[in-house]
């Protein structure tokens, strides 16, 4: 017994993260929601039947001008369409009936949807749009007929008993009551065979409409028949992840299925996740650092009730060390969806943190936010100084956000020196920046030159230009330029840019200055094929094709000279045929030698050689049979 209650223990232990999380990172926002109306009233305009069908789910008309063309529309649409009987009457009706269409529906129409559930139905689908379509239609299905509906679907799930048959039948078990409660003994069946993608998403192959379908109808079988919920919580929160997933579907069908998904979801308050993130960048000022937290459910709506304790415990991420915990987060906000934590008290230094988030000690949620110090210059001195260190440094002093009174004068035999303090405004400690650099700008040419500043061992920022040997960055163009200190961090508030100074650089006047490279479309470059080899003289060439050609007369000599047995040659297909080709072959190579090329021959030789190579065949065993039947005793042989 000791032994059991230790192991069960360990399971509670196990399990308590997964019932204390119960939270995603997103939600339907109010520009997903915005982009998904659009859906719809795109889908209006559209001619697919389903389409309009599942837009007049979401949008009401109002307007009689629209919506008449609209009933027009979807009767011609209901003949034209290739989806099912079952499923394009459903979308006909069911439209119908959402836009208020004036014009009544067909009698032939109406009978044969009357007498659907009387005959044979052949899938769980078929029964459900026969079902959903009486429903629209606001006809009872009596007892007896539900009864056999319940029996037929028995059968059908013993042989179809894929994601999709079970969950139309969920669908369907929900319209027929307590004579289908048999399914729910399925709903264990499908759950299991959904598919987790990076342990943060489940879903089902087939995508967004199959999950949908089967989440929608085994939360209606649970519902219906009193069952629990047919997923757990970490499974809802990986269910909802995948849906948020698809926030960007295109189609009408597929905007409603999200949805709906979402609210069923979202319905069941034992297993419900809810979103809990940070409102903005996450970027809090370390002179009023305050954490604004959204709190809401998976459309973005309100919880309701609304959480009565939200406490925050703030981790620096760099060493895990702990800030504070129990800090209360409260209600900032009339509609409820905002939380606010003053960390002010806290008085955190520039950096990286976490807060463990925990609302009712149901939802927890870790969120990452940064806090921005701020970069105080301590000092700046810049100066000029000769290159050879013969003479002594001036340095003058400048304060922020000032800039100097005298402008500066250097020339090649010197150099220019800036060294600046950067401290953190809090504290006064040295800080490091992500980045500094000197500027150099010649307003007169437009032209910049931009140079870092490193960090040396006192932790001040240094920067030494030798005018003479950087005279090249400047193209050796004299003039007055302006020093500029940048200074910036991802961790900062207040990144800057400062005019330090002015200086006139002076640069060695017999310097060779490049000459400027002209803007705009260069020469068009005219690609030039190598110039041909010079050819042979003629009567090399005619020589050659002499001697090529000689083989084919001599054969014709000898064919003279000692006969041509075409005793043996008859004016069958077949005889003809292989001649025919092989003298095709001759032909074509001779054409090829004229003018073709090899690629072009291939393409010509191919179906001729065939041809020659079927009626060569067929001429071979035409010859042996004939020769078998001169000589039997040979044949027998």
């Amino acid at each position: 017994m000791l032994k059991l209650g230790l192991t069960l223990f360990g399971v509670l232990c196990a399990c308590a993260p997964t019932w204390s999380t119960r939270t995603v990172d997103s939600h339907l926002g109010p520009k997903d929601l915005t982009r998904l109306q659009k859906v719809f009233v795109d889908g209006f305009g559209s001619s697919d039947l389903q389409a309009i069908f599942f837009s007049s789910l979401n949008i009401q008309l109002t307007d009689a001008t629209q919506k008449e063309p609209l009933c027009k529309k979807i009767a011609a649409l209901h003949q034209e369409s290739k989806l099912n009987s079952f499923e394009k009457d459903y979308y006909f009706i069911g439209a119908s009936k959402n836009l208020g269409c004036s014009a009544k529906l067909d009698e032939a129409l109406l009978s044969k949807v009357y007498s659907s559930l009387d005959s044979e139905l052949g899938s769980t689908q078929e029964i459900y749009y026969r079902l959903v379509t009486h429903k629209a239609l606001g006809v009872q299905v009596s007892d007896t007929t539900q009864g056999k509906i319940v029996k037929r679907l028995q059968e059908l799930l013993k042989k179809d008993d894929t994601l999709t048959g079970l969950g139309y039948g969920f669908n369907v078990a929900v319209q027929l009551g307590s004579g289908a409660a048999f399914i729910a003994n399925r709903v264990e069946d499908a759950i299991v065979q959904a598919d987790e993608v990076d342990g943060k998403l489940l879903q089902f192959e087939g995508g967004l409409s199959i999950t949908s379908l089967i989440i929608n109808g085994a939360f209606g079988v649970a519902k219906a028949y009193n069952k629990p919920a047919p997923v757990s919580a970490a499974q809802a929160v990986k269910f909802a992840n995948y849906f948020l997933s698809r926030r960007s579907v295109q189609s009408a069908k597929g905007a409603h299925v999200l949805i709906e998904a979402l609210k069923t979801i979202g319905a069941d308050e034992k297993i419900a996740p809810i979103c809990v993130q940070l409102i903005g960048n996450g970027q809090l000022d370390a002179q009023s650092p305050t954490l604004n937290i959204a709190v809401v459910d998976l459309l973005g709506k309100p919880l309701s009730p609304a959480p009565k304790i939200i406490t925050a415990k703030v981790f620096h991420k760099k060493d895990n060390s702990l800030l504070a915990e129990k800090i209360s987060v409260t209600s900032k906000s009339s509609d409820k969806t905002t939380y606010v934590a003053d960390l002010a008290s806290l008085k955190p230094v520039r950096g990286i943190y976490q807060a463990e988030l925990s609302a009712d000690s149901v939802y927890t949620q870790t969120v990452q936010f940064k806090v921005l110090g701020r970069v105080k210059v301590q000092s700046l001195d810049v100066g000029i100084a000769e290159s050879d260190a013969s003479a002594a440094t001036r340095k003058q002093s400048v304060n922020y956000p000032s800039k100097l009174k005298e402008t500066l004068s250097a020339d090649t035999t010197q150099k220019l020196l800036l060294r600046a303090v950067l401290v953190e405004e809090s504290n006064n400690k040295p800080l490091a920046v992500h980045q500094a650099f000197v500027r150099l700008y010649n307003k007169q040419t437009d032209k910049e030159i931009i140079f870092v500043a490193e960090q040396d061992s006192s932790k001040a920022y240094k920067f030494d230009m030798d005018i003479g040997s950087n005279g090249k960055n400047f193209n050796y163009q004299s003039g007055t330029y302006n020093i500029y200190l940048t200074v910036g961090d991802a961790s900062l508030s207040n990144s800057f840019e400062w005019l330090v100074a002015d200086i006139q650089l002076k640069f060695s006047e017999d310097r060779e200055v490049k000459p400027k490279i002209p803007s705009g479309p260069r020469p068009e470059i005219v690609h030039q094929f190598r110039v041909p080899d010079k050819r042979p003289p003629r009567i090399v060439s005619d020589i050659f094709t002499g001697l090529c050609i000689t083989p084919l007369v001599l054969l014709f000599i000898f064919w003279g000279k000692l006969g041509v047995n075409v005793s043996n040659f008859t004016l069958a297909p077949s005889t003809i045929g292989f001649h025919v080709g092989f003298g095709g072959i001759l032909l074509l190579f001779f054409v090829f030698w004229m003018q073709l090329n090899m690629f072009q021959t291939l393409r010509l030789l191919i179906p001729i050689a065939i041809f020659t190579f079927l009626t060569g065949n067929r001429l071979l065993r035409r010859l042996y049979a004939l020769r078998n039947s001169k000589n039997p005793s040979s044949a027998s042989s």
